[in-house]
């Protein structure tokens, strides 16, 4: 992130304040792109609304835009200041449809990130148990683990759920909590019975469909092998449970999952289990960000959700 551009405040003697009509004028510029659009929606003058902008930042005591090819371009504080300013406003909203008992026609915005090696019946558990707490509109977004981060740092994910941590460093600012801890087995088409016998040395040579290494579980196997001296042949990488579970189901190789994912294939026989991987877990976490204003039904979530 760039170093904050610093700007005089209003006065050095006294800490930052904030003008809420200044900050409507910064997210409405931010939202229309240019001071003229914005000043044709707020009904303002261009000189006017460009004054008022330079006393926000003055009083910030950081740049929010810069300048590029003619076009006014949010820096990474102003991004920020736009996240907030947002859920400023929406908040203000809320206040206002609680204070004339309106909140009840009101859902509340959730919303959730999952990494895409994350089964959807996890997702699922999740978002019903959203739903008890209150009524909300709940938005679902996928992704390699560094894009969703991202996004929860810059609070436009409430929660995320994930199998792969942050280092410390990553993860400053951030709070996980563990939902699930379940042991990881092999599984197959019945074709690959016999590898029961001498199992986990079987394994050597077997095809393997393993997940990629935006997983933690990828990182645990590959310790496991060399530990117990078995050499993977991995003939395919993916995030995705589904797509390891059809290629399995179709024979094309063994996957290294938990029971409660495959249950269902290996209850109508397309899957077989062949052995349990002492020591390997399948962790999840939910993670959130640290913010000012806070997503009760998140807060809650983060408070009370777990998995059997």
């Amino acid at each position: 992130m760039e170093k904050p551009t610093q700007l005089p405040g209003p006065n050095p003697n006294h800490e930052p304040w904030i003008n809420y009509h200044h900050l409507l004028y910064f997210k409405t510029i931010a939202e229309e792109g240019s001071v003229s659009k914005a000043a044709e929606k707020l009904r303002l003058g261009q000189p006017t609304l460009s004054a008022q902008l330079k006393q926000l930042e003055g009083s910030l005591g950081v740049m929010l835009f810069e300048r590029q090819h003619k076009r006014l371009v949010l820096t990474d504080q102003g991004r920020v200041a736009l996240d907030y300013a947002r859920q400023i406003f929406k908040m203000g909203s809320e206040m206002l449809e609680v204070l004339h008992d309106r909140l009840s026609t009101k859902r509340i915005a959730l919303q959730i990130g999952a990494l895409d090696s994350v089964a959807k019946q996890v997702v699922l558990e999740l978002v019903k148990k959203a739903y008890s707490i209150s009524p909300c509109q709940v938005t679902l977004i996928e992704g390699s683990s560094n894009e969703l981060m991202r996004e929860l740092m810059a609070h436009r994910l409430d929660l995320l759920v994930t199998n792969f941590l942050p280092g410390a460093a990553e993860g400053k600012g951030l709070f996980r909590k563990t939902v699930s801890k379940k042991q990881v087995g092999i599984f197959g088409h019945p074709k690959f019975k016999s590898l029961k016998k001498d199992f986990p040395r079987s394994l050597t040579g077997q095809p393997l469909i393993l997940p990629t290494y935006d997983s933690r579980l990828r990182h645990d196997l590959d310790h496991w092998s060399r530990l117990q001296n078995v050499e993977m042949s991995v003939i395919a990488e993916s995030q995705d449970i589904a797509v390891k579970t059809l290629m399995a189901v179709h024979g094309l190789g063994l996957i290294p999952e938990v029971p409660h994912n495959v249950s269902r294939h290996v209850q109508s026989g397309e899957l077989i289990e062949i052995g349990t991987l002492s020591g390997v877990f399948e962790e999840l976490h939910l993670v959130t960000a640290n913010r000012r204003i806070e997503n009760p039904i998140a807060a809650r979530l983060m408070k009370d959700f777990s998995l059997k």
